[in-house]
């Protein structure tokens, strides 16, 4: 694939990545509340379930995922319980001054996967690659092609997440004392709860 379709590829993805919603909203409320793996580990998720929908999109499958319209929508209220369900933990949890550096794990594992059901439930993300895939790269596309397309979301995937998370963690560097720290913690609840309907009513 030539280095303008690759780029206008990525220019076109960028706007959709950087774009405000729910999962970068997300991200950032569980690095604020978390640390930064956890935020990383969401949008991993998220990157996943991106990559999942490229290779269907890519192969002409992406009419089916759309026509599989249940199990996009359990996965869909399934993830949206999950934040909201973590976001009124956030806001009701007794504030604890957060260890500047520590790196938390446990839990991990859940994050990411609400990341990749969140993104297959999105009935957005086949419309998008079903009108940006033809336009950009054209209608059929090779294994290398679709590689070369992965590499790109990856790379532009790493800058957003990676904006979002160091943003978030100076955030979370200036929590000094308990009343801060429930401040943001009724902040960050709130967002995830907000992301978490927001998932839930998207058509």
């Amino acid at each position: 694939m030539d280095p303008a379709t690759l780029l206008s590829f990525a220019a076109a993805f960028f706007v959709f990545a950087a774009s405000p919603g729910p999962d970068n909203m997300t991200i950032i409320a569980r690095t604020v509340s978390h640390g930064a793996a956890s935020g990383i580990a969401y949008g991993a998720g998220t990157v996943a379930g991106i990559l999942i929908f490229l290779v269907l999109a890519a192969f002409g499958l992406s009419v089916i995922a759309a026509e599989m319209g249940g199990l996009m929508t359990v996965l869909r209220y399934a993830g949206a319980a999950w934040l909201v369900w973590m976001g009124v933990k956030l806001w009701t949890a007794e504030p604890v001054l957060p260890e500047v550096g520590s790196v938390p794990r446990k839990g991990l594992g859940a994050v990411f996967a609400t990341g990749v059901a969140l993104n297959l439930g999105n009935p957005k993300m086949p419309l998008f690659y079903l009108a940006l895939l033809p336009n950009v790269v054209g209608p059929a596309l090779s294994w290398v092609q679709v590689a070369e397309l992965a590499a790109v979301i990856v790379m532009v995937e790493a800058l957003v997440i990676g904006f979002h998370v160091l943003l978030a963690g100076r955030a979370r560097r200036l929590m000094r004392t308990p009343a801060a720290v429930r401040r943001v913690n009724r902040a960050a609840g709130a967002t995830m709860v907000g992301a978490g309907v927001a998932v839930a009513v998207t058509r």
